[in-house]
Parts: structure tokens; C-alpha cells; sequence
């Protein structure tokens, strides 16, 4: 059978199929007349929306993550674009690299950003310490925790986990306890629980693990810069954070040299040398410092309308993320985030995975972590209460 024959035979079974040419030279030893523009339908039309510049409003994100950056790091990620390849663009990530290990608080030259989520630096860190069939121990007390179990488990990892309900954390004996009873090769410990508020204590776990023969991993999305966090003074393995426009960031023990690896999102990795340059400006302190003197003021406030937080215990409650608890007999927490969104363009959202129905959650963090922006929201949270239930007791007001 020639070539084209073959290939018209692949063409009739199309329709019935999803066979696919799997051979370059096949396709280019087609007669270049077999595949005339004529001869072919275009079945998909014009998408009309596509037919208008993009539209994107401007709204006020008070929730727990995006937050709205600075106008320095919109306009960075506009800047020229380089090639991934270029000396300019290395110099570029080498000042990222710098920035980092400033903000992870690590010497460690293994310290690099992801072209991706969250969850890609959490599947990276996961996948790079933990083998097949090798057991972790996973302290999960809310939705971070659990996606970690489930990302060990499609890994094959023999994955034990320390459970607690969401608002709870851990005390050094029972993850101590935990290490002893499942001898893991790794210990995966959320930081930032962001689903329900909870800043978890490492003080002591990187030393702990050490002597029961274990890696730490730290996910420190939601609090990396605005709590103090220190890598190699906690003796920390792993650690994994965010940075303002969607790079993932870890630092990973490892060997190797400078070579191609891919295509890296070069206008994002703009932003994030100057999120970090904004960092750096202030002082990790400073920022820290900033961060819990809004967070205080926020809760202050709420406390004066009798209102409840979520983590009642002020120490394990995160400087970036605030869960408020729904009052009891609340007819509908959902109305409260839809009425400050549909009057205000402002964005405050519910609980998410154990603690959906539980909270709203609201984030102050970066940018956005102001005393003048807690006292803007206060006056319109409260109205917005006022107007979903107007029964709601005033010492909850």
C-alpha cells in the first residue's frame, strides 16, 4: 500500500475514531496536493466574544488569596519581553533566587520559583523527598493538609495521617508522638491554614524529625512574608510559599548543574522579582511587623460588633487570613460575600473543604495589609450584615 493510500485509509477512520498520526515522516511524505485548503471544512466558527478587546473590572480583594498587588508589579509584568535564554533574563533570575532565599530565610542555592501554583510547588516538594511506597505523615487540620494526602497518595506513597478538625493545630508532643508511633520518612506540616485561619508553631520540628530520621516539608503559602519564617534557623528541609502574581516557590535539597529545563513564563517572573524587591525595600521585619498591627486592629474590630473568630487562641491565629465565625442562626452566609460584591466589587469568601458553612474567611496580606483597608471593611462588612439580617442581635454588630 503506497503512502497516500495509507494515509487516505487513516482519513476514512477519523470520523470513528480518535487515532491520531503518530509519525512525523509519514505526514510529511504526504503529497502536499492531498492537503489543499479546499478540501476542508472549517466546522468550528469564529468564537464572537472573541471579537472585543478584553474587559477585566477592577474589584477590592479582601479575601484569602489573590490579593491585589502593587501598581509596580503590573507594571513589571508589562515590561519588555526577553528570551528565556538571554543573559538579561538570567540576571533577572538570579535577583529572583537572591530574593527568595531572603524571604525563606535560607542559604540554601537549591531555592527556586515554579512556573505554577501552589500546587505544583506542594506536588514538586512531595515528589522530590518522598519515594513510591515510602510512608509520610501528613498533619492535616484543614483543606491544605488534605490535598497533601492526596497528592502522596496518587504518588503511591504509604501515606499515615495526624487528623484534627478545622481551627485545630498541634502541640510538639503529639507530633512528636506521631513520629514515634509511624517512623515516616517525611512529615508534612501546613503552616498556613488558610481554610480555616490556623498558623501552626515549627518551633523544634526541624530538630524533632531530624532525630526520629524524617524530612520536614513546610507549606507556607498563605503566611510566607507576612509572619517570621526561618528555613535553615528551624533546620526546616522543604519549604514551600507564594508569591503575588501565581509563581510557586520552594527550596529543595538537590544536585545538579545549569542547563535548559523549559520555557519559563518570563513576564510573570517580572512581577515576582519586583514583589520581592518590594520585600526588600520595606525589611522582612517591618513587614511582619505591618502585618500583625492590621491583623490586630481587624480583630479588634471585629470583637467590638460581637463578633467571633474562628481560632480563638490569638497565637495560632494567622497574621494574613482571618476566618469569622457565622453566627448562629444565620439565614444565609453566602448572602454576605454576594451583597459586598454586587454593591462594592469587593471580595470576601466562605470556608473551603471541612470548614465550608463554618466561616467567612478574610485576607489582609501584602498590598492590601493597611489599617485604613480593615477600617474600610469593617463599616462596609457591617452594613452588609445589617442588610442580610436585619435581626441579628446589636452586640453582634
Amino acid at each position: 500500500m503506497s503512502t497516500v493510500a495509507k494515509f487516505a485509509r487513516v482519513l476514512s477512520l477519523r470520523a470513528h475514531s480518535p487515532l491520531r498520526l503518530q509519525s512525523r515522516a509519514l505526514a510529511s511524505a504526504i503529497s502536499s496536493t492531498a492537503l489543499k485548503m479546499a478540501e476542508w471544512q472549517m466546522k468550528i466558527p469564529v468564537p464572537p466574544q472573541l471579537l472585543t478587546p478584553l474587559a477585566v473590572p477592577s474589584k477590592v480583594l479582601f479575601g484569602p488569596g489573590p490579593s491585589n498587588p502593587s501598581m509596580r508589579i503590573y507594571n513589571a509584568s508589562a515590561m519588555s519581553l526577553l528570551g528565556h535564554m538571554q543573559a538579561d533574563f538570567f540576571k533577572v533570575m538570579d535577583e529572583v533566587k537572591a530574593g527568595l532565599q531572603y524571604v525563606f530565610q535560607t542559604n540554601n542555592r537549591y531555592t527556586l520559583a515554579i512556573t505554577g501554583a501552589g500546587h505544583a510547588a506542594m506536588e514538586a516538594s512531595i515528589m522530590n523527598i518522598v519515594e513510591r511506597g515510602e510512608r509520610i505523615l501528613v498533619c492535616d487540620n484543614g483543606m491544605w493538609g488534605k490535598r497533601a494526602r492526596e497528592i502522596a497518595e496518587r504518588q503511591g506513597c504509604d501515606v499515615k495521617a495526624l487528623e484534627k478538625s478545622p481551627g485545630g493545630y498541634y502541640t510538639y508532643e503529639e507530633i512528636k508522638q506521631g513520629l514515634i508511633e509511624h517512623r515516616p520518612s517525611a512529615l508534612f506540616v501546613v503552616h498556613s491554614e488558610s481554610s480555616s485561619g490556623v498558623c501552626q508553631s515549627l518551633q523544634g520540628l526541624g530538630p524533632l524529625c531530624h532525630e526520629h530520621d524524617c524530612l520536614l516539608i513546610v507549606d507556607t503559602v498563605a503566611s510566607l512574608g507576612g509572619t517570621p519564617f526561618f528555613t535553615d534557623d528551624w533546620e526546616l528541609d522543604v519549604g514551600k510559599g507564594f508569591q503575588p502574581q501565581n509563581q510557586g516557590s520552594i527550596i529543595l535539597p538537590g544536585y545538579g548543574r545549569v542547563r535548559y529545563h523549559h520555557t519559563a513564563a518570563v513576564n510573570l517572573v517580572y512581577a515576582l522579582r519586583e514583589s520581592l524587591a518590594i520585600v526588600a525595600e520595606e525589611g522582612l521585619e517591618n513587614s511582619w511587623k505591618r502585618h500583625q498591627d492590621t491583623i490586630e486592629h481587624f480583630w479588634a474590630g471585629l470583637e467590638s460588633m460581637g463578633l467571633e473568630l474562628f481560632v480563638e487562641d490569638k497565637a495560632h491565629r494567622l497574621p494574613t487570613v482571618t476566618s469569622i465565625k457565622i453566627p448562629e442562626g444565620f439565614p444565609d452566609w453566602k448572602a454576605v460575600p454576594e451583597y459586598l460584591m454586587k454593591k462594592y466589587k469587593l471580595e470576601i469568601v466562605g470556608g473551603m473543604g471541612p470548614s465550608v458553612g463554618l466561616v467567612w474567611r478574610v485576607g489582609f496580606m501584602g498590598h492590601n495589609s493597611y489599617r485604613e483597608n480593615v477600617d474600610l471593611f469593617l463599616r462596609l462588612f457591617r452594613e452588609a450584615l445589617e442588610s442580610v439580617h436585619p435581626g441579628l442581635p446589636k452586640a453582634q454588630l
